[in-house]
């Protein structure tokens, strides 16, 4: 639901610590309603998704699976950095397969319990949105990122976690702490409260809130596709 970005995304916030400021207006969504709401844990039950009948028919006119364009967008995405080392064609074909996956999510996916969990954030079509300075060209000489997890907690707390080594011996984390309010059936927002930084055995924090907002595009057991409100696409994978 990148931070940083959960974004839900983004880990910054998956394009967050910045200012917090107005909601963006999305003149195509229905009035954002005030509070998340969710079935209590014993209602929860995982959307059914036919992965037998769902295809897609590519160009070439080869039909495609819908567990075909999971494992796809997972096998491109794999091994690159998070983004980083791919090239600008090789983006174009992992927004092709997501949009691809897109025209199977489900109907309300805000309100769909599947939203929680640990995610490793897989990919961003701006490597270094989630993450911030972190991620950034100069940022990954100083910095080797470990892991960058998002997690969704029932009813509405979302952790963004980035750990790191500094000069390849000290290790460090960054996280922050956010609260999800629903928008509409596809769109959150996450206010994020501001960074905690520990390295070694200092810890403190900096900074202020942070907000973001992500469209949620497609998720089944596997995987999560969100988009920023910038545009930028990331890419979750749950933990086992």
């Amino acid at each position: 639901m990148a931070s940083s970005s959960l974004p839900l995304s983004n880990f910054r916030g998956p394009e967050t610590l910045k200012p917090s400021k107005p909601s963006i207006s999305h003149p195509n969504r229905s009035t954002p309603p005030s509070t998340l709401r969710f079935p209590p844990r014993s209602q929860h039950r995982k959307p059914m998704i036919s992965r037998t009948a769902a295809s897609v028919t590519t160009q070439d006119g080869v039909r495609t699976s819908l567990d075909d364009l999971v494992v796809s967008i997972l096998s491109k995405v794999s091994g690159t950095d998070r983004g980083v080392s791919l090239s600008k064609e090789e983006h174009k074909e992992v927004a092709a397969v997501a949009s691809k996956l897109q025209n199977y999510c489900v109907d309300k996916p805000v309100a769909c319990p599947l939203i929680f969990g640990e995610w490793d954030v897989m990919y961003c079509s701006n490597p270094t949105s989630p993450g911030g300075g972190y991620r950034s060209a100069i940022g990954r000489i100083v910095f080797k990122t470990k892991d960058m997890i998002q997690i969704v907690e029932a009813p509405d707390i979302v952790r963004n976690r980035v750990s790191f080594s500094a000069f390849g011996f000290l290790d460090g984390e960054v996280s922050l702490k956010g609260k999800l309010r629903a928008l509409d059936d596809k769109w959150v927002q996450v206010i994020f409260e501001a960074p905690e930084l520990k390295v070694g055995g200092l810890e403190f924090k900096y900074g202020g809130q942070s907000e973001v907002q992500l469209e949620i595009t497609y998720i089944d057991e596997k995987i999560r596709l969100g988009k920023g409100s910038r545009g930028s696409l990331f890419v979750f994978q749950r933990r086992n």
